[in-house]
């Protein structure tokens, strides 16, 4: 029975034609356990996972360990990208048994889903101190059948000490100066200020942590914070994290300079990327802040977006190399890398020794096998301008030819919350309304299908199918961001009032009403040997400090106390955690600026937002650099948004409002006076 067949993962549909006898995470799945009095071997990866793809090979698509497999145990696959809540909960085991954790991830469980075993990626033969798969389950199942009671206990302990684990909100007030100044300290001295970026290999980007010292710069004046975040974004863009022709960020870089890539592209890094370079750009007139922000919003558009509107989760590290044979293995960064000797059968000698210049393309290479990673190790000045356009224009065009990575096209609620806000604003910036198009279908298709008649949201959906998982914590607060920015840029309230009707199912089904303190599953969700809760960023914005930014902003749009009581609860644990571990609280800190910034209400009204005089102060008020600044613009005296009430025409001209902390500025018709109250210190 092939259980895998009608789901909507793409990475669960991966494996839907192994010889393993695979179950979806489903309560069937552990009463068949307890039925054959067998453990459940939970299998936990996602598409776009290298590692993933390696074990599935070797193991699970081998008859001899799928029959082993099958016979002894309950096998359950998991793609984390769809169940984040069972992804967190066993990954926490994980690293506590063991001190590291990944993917793909391994935990033997009772029928009762309490885990006792756990590892990460298993070879099929033993190697560098690891035991093979096959001695992995024989181990387990000698275990199971001849010491019960010692994996009882060993279960039991695990769970009591999960459980005992639940973060306390901390009710000593707000995050302040003192704790932003000493988490901007401990950010510089982890700094790399040689290469950029912060800690040694691999390094990731830090995108959230930019989004802080960018708004910490705004609203203080520090140079030494801006400086960290030109100095790293210029890094980045100029490595080989980043894709040279066609735009977007690789998931992270193996080494300390941004040269070589783990190739994966993800939506979440760069909807996040997008938008740091875009308020990059905002706040420095960068001109390479704003080619970055627009190739990588183009990506997005190109490479990512799904016939629903949507976009999809991530584009693999492999694919075949396009001199190979059809049935050749995948091999990673096929698709991406070049030797001097391809570059000058495809451009010629001299635009070939051109490109190789430009790129940093060696005969040694800086990949594997002679290949390299194309980077820009130069100034582009040196070059002739046109003439590496129309190189870069036939390399895009020859790669497009080669076999293309494939393509995880579910779509995933919170990430596409985050590209919608990141395109919105990138369009508004830089005059593109396709691109605000686009972020307003992807907004279209997660009200349409992911929104239940109550405003539930459905965590995935596949060629315009709902899933069948609840969204959790970061859905809603992604998804309300995303829709904040929406409704700022276009001027349609409707995206508030959605806004709205999410984050009250967070105050209601998510938080803890005694402490403030946030759950990333609801209270009415599947439970499991643990509700989970982490207050810390990781590849996105953490649950927790992405609702509390949210909260913040809708308070600010519609003077909702209840709403910015909760987000001042929720910041009390950036407080705690902001000065000690910056690198991981990076968006709770971003949201704690807009808190000391006010944040500022700004109200745009005019005859129409297309009027050139309002449009004019519109897009003026979305480029002030004042932290977490919430905009409403619209018809004068409108209902569109709460801030335009009681805001009339100025002499009979658009005007701009600007009010901070219950005091508001006298209002302006000038987009100087306007730019000046919004970005000072």
């Amino acid at each position: 029975m092939n259980r895998l067949a009608g789901v909507t993962s793409p990475y669960l549909l991966q494996h839907a034609d192994n010889p393993v006898d695979w179950w979806p995470w489903t309560p069937e799945a552990f009463e068949e356990a307890r039925r054959r009095d067998v453990p459940v071997f939970l299998s936990v990866g996602y598409s776009a996972c290298h590692w993933c793809h390696v074990m599935a090979h070797e193991s699970f698509e081998d008859p001899d360990t799928a029959e082993y497999l099958n016979a002894h145990f309950v096998a359950v696959k998991v793609d984390r990208e769809e169940r984040p809540d069972v992804d967190a909960v066993y990954m926490e085991a994980v690293q506590a048994a063991t001190g590291q954790g990944g993917w793909p991830m391994t935990v033997f469980l009772t029928p009762d889903a309490e885990p006792f075993y756990f590892g990460t990626y298993f070879p099929p033969a033993p190697r560098h101190g690891m035991p093979s798969f096959r001695q992995v389950l024989g181990g387990v199942r000698h275990a199971w059948e001849e010491r019960r009671d010692e994996v009882a206990e060993v279960a039991g302990k695990i769970v009591r000490d999960l459980a005992q684990r639940e973060i306390q909100q901390r009710a000593d007030g707000l995050p302040g100066e003192p704790e932003l100044a000493q988490a901007l300290l401990g950010l510089t001295r982890e700094y790399d200020a040689q290469r950029g970026g912060f800690g040694g290999a691999p390094k990731f980007p830090p995108s959230m942590v930019l989004e802080f010292l960018l708004r910490h710069h705004a609203r203080t004046g520090a140079e030494g914070a801006l400086q960290m975040a030109v100095d790293t974004c210029e890094r980045m863009a100029r490595g080989g994290i980043y894709d040279q022709l066609g735009g977007g960020f690789a998931r992270y870089s193996v080494d300390r300079d941004w040269i070589v890539p783990h190739f994966e592209k993800m939506l979440y890094d760069n909807a996040l990327l997008c938008r740091v370079y875009a308020h990059l750009w905002r706040a420095t007139g960068s001109g390479l802040a704003r080619r970055v922000a627009l190739e990588t919003a183009d990506f997005l558009v190109r490479e990512l977006r799904t016939a629903e509107g949507g976009f999809a989760s991530a584009l693999d590290a492999d694919s075949r190399p396009h001199d190979a044979p059809d049935d050749a293995p995948h091999v990673e960064g096929a698709y991406y890398v070049w030797t001097p000797a391809q570059l000058h059968e495809l451009l010629g000698e001299e635009d070939g020794d051109l490109a190789a210049r430009f790129f940093g393309v060696t005969e040694e290479g800086t990949f594997e096998e002679g290949q390299s990673v194309l980077q820009l190790p130069q100034e582009e000045g040196v070059f002739d301008a046109e003439r590496i356009a129309s190189v870069k224009e036939r390399m895009f065009a020859a790669r497009a030819e080669r076999p293309a990575p494939g393509r995880d096209d579910k779509v995933v609620a919170a990430w596409n919350g985050l590209a919608v806000a990141a395109l919105a604003e990138t369009g508004a910036y830089f005059g593109r309304p396709d691109l605000i198009e686009a972020a307003t279908a992807a907004a279209d298709l997660l009200v349409r299908v992911h929104l239940d008649e109550h405003a539930r949201l459905a965590r995935t959906s596949r060629d315009g199918r709902r899933g069948a998982n609840s969204g959790v914590l970061e859905d809603y607060a992604d998804v309300a961001e995303g829709f904040l920015a929406l409704a700022s840029v276009t001027g349609e309230g409707v995206w508030l009032e959605f806004a709205g009707l999410l984050l009250d199912h967070v105050l209601a089904r998510f938080t803890d009403p005694e402490t403030g303190a946030l759950y990333d599953t609801a209270s009415d969700a599947e439970q499991l040997i643990r509700r989970p809760q982490d207050p810390t960023d990781n590849a996105t914005p953490s649950g927790w400090s992405a609702a509390a930014a949210a909260l913040l902003g809708y308070a600010a749009h519609t003077g909702s106390a209840p709403h910015r009581t909760a987000a001042e609860r929720a910041l009390g644990v950036v407080k705690a955690l902001g000065p000690r571990v910056p690198r991981f609280t990076g968006w709770g800190l971003a949201a704690a600026e807009a808190l000391l910034d006010g944040p500022r209400e700004v109200a745009v009204v005019g005859p129409s937002l297309t009027e050139e005089r309002t449009a004019a102060l519109h897009r003026t008020a979305l480029l002030g650099t004042a932290p977490g600044a919430v905009v409403a613009a619209g018809v004068a005296d409108g209902d569109e948004f709460p801030l335009l009430a009681h805001r009339p025409l100025v002499d009979g001209a658009p005007a701009a409002y600007v009010c901070r902390d219950f005091v508001c500025e006298a209002p302006t018709t000038e987009t100087e006076r306007l730019a000046a109250a919004l970005n000072d210190h």
